[in-house]
C-alpha cells in the first residue's frame, strides 16, 4: 500500500526585528517651543540696531519709523566735519598693532607654559588668572605715571602698550591650552629629522595653531577697537584720538546729535562685523580646540 507523503510545511523565516530608533530630546519638544523664544530674543536684539540705522539714514527732524527719504548726510558730517576719518585710521592702527604684539608675546609665553616645567609655574598661572579680576580703571594711575616718565603721553604707542598689557594674561592662558593639544611627539619627530626647537615650532606647531591664533588675535583687535578708557586718559590731541573717544565728542551736556551719533556708531560697528563674518569658522574651531584638555 502506497501512502502519499504530505509535503513538509514551509518554514517561515522571520526577519530580525529592527531596532527602534531612539527619539532624541529635540524630536520630543514641539518646534514652536524652540523657535518662539529664539524669535523673541532675535527681535529684542535687532530692534536697537534698526533704531540706530533709522536715526542714521532718515533726515534730521524726521519722526518716521521708516528711513525714507533716505539720506547719507549724517555719515558725511561725522566723516568730514567730526574728523571720523582720522579717528578711524587711528583705531585701525591701534587695533592692528595690539593684535600683533599680543599674539607674538602670548605665543612665546604660552609655549613656555605648555612645554616647560619650572618652579614658579603654578604661581605664575595663578597670577595670570587673578589679573583677570582687576578692572582696567585700577591700571590707569600706574600706567599714566610710567608713560609720563617715558614721555609717551599723548602718543598712540601708550595706548597700544596699555591694551597689550591688559590683553596678555587671558591670551597667554588660551594659547597655552591650544599648544597642549598639539602632540609633543610631532616636535620630537622634527628634532630627530634635524630641526632645532625654533624650526620645529615654526614648521610643525605653528600651522596647527592657526585657529587659536585667529581667535586670540581677533579678540585683542576688537577689545582695542572698542576700548574707551585708555584712549581717553592717555591721548589729549584730537588728531590722535580713536573712534570711542570720537563718539563721546558727539554728546554734550546741552544736546546730543542723534543722527551723527547713530552714523558714528555704524561706522564703528561695521568693520568689527565684517571681521567676525570672515573669521567665524576659524573662531569656532579655535575655541573648540582650546576647550579640550590636552
Amino acid at each position: 500500500m502506497i501512502t502519499e507523503i504530505a509535503p513538509a510545511p514551509e518554514r517561515v523565516v522571520s526577519e530580525p526585528a529592527r531596532p527602534r530608533k531612539k527619539r532624541r530630546a529635540w524630536d520630543e519638544v514641539p518646534r514652536w517651543q524652540i523657535y518662539l523664544p529664539l524669535g523673541i530674543y532675535l527681535l529684542f536684539t535687532l530692534i536697537p540696531f534698526y533704531w540706530i540705522l533709522l536715526f542714521a539714514l532718515r533726515p534730521a527732524g524726521s519722526t518716521s519709523l521708516v528711513p525714507w527719504p533716505m539720506t547719507f548726510d549724517h555719515f558725511q558730517k561725522v566723516w568730514t566735519e567730526r574728523s571720523f576719518g582720522t579717528y578711524f585710521a587711528n583705531s585701525v592702527y591701534v587695533g592692528l598693532a595690539t593684535l600683533v604684539l599680543t599674539t607674538l608675546v602670548a605665543l612665546a609665553g604660552g609655549y613656555a607654559l605648555a612645554r616647560f616645567d619650572f618652579r614658579a609655574k603654578r604661581g605664575f598661572m595663578l597670577a595670570l588668572l587673578c589679573s583677570q579680576f582687576v578692572p582696567g580703571a585700577l591700571l590707569l594711575v600706574p600706567l599714566f605715571q610710567i608713560f609720563a616718565k617715558l614721555s609717551m603721553i599723548n602718543s598712540l604707542g601708550s595706548v597700544i602698550i596699555a591694551e597689550t598689557v591688559f590683553q596678555l594674561p587671558l591670551s597667554m592662558i588660551l594659547i597655552s591650552g591650544f599648544i597642549r593639544n598639539v602632540p609633543y611627539s610631532l616636535e620630537e619627530a622634527a628634532w630627530v629629522d634635524g630641526c632645532n626647537r625654533l624650526t620645529a615650532f615654526r614648521i610643525v606647531v605653528l600651522p596647527l595653531l592657526r585657529p587659536g591664533l585667529i581667535a586670540v588675535g581677533s579678540f585683542a583687535f576688537v577689545h582695542a577697537w572698542n576700548h574707551f578708557l585708555f584712549a581717553l586718559m592717555f591721548l589729549s590731541d584730537q588728531s590722535k584720538q580713536t573712534i570711542p573717544v570720537g563718539l563721546n565728542t558727539l554728546m554734550s551736556a546741552d544736546s546730543v546729535d542723534l543722527g551723527a551719533l547713530a552714523a558714528g556708531g555704524i561706522v564703528a560697528a561695521v568693520p568689527v562685523v565684517i571681521v567676525f563674518a570672515f573669521i567665524q569658522k576659524w573662531l569656532i574651531t579655535g575655541f573648540s580646540a582650546g576647550a579640550v584638555k590636552g
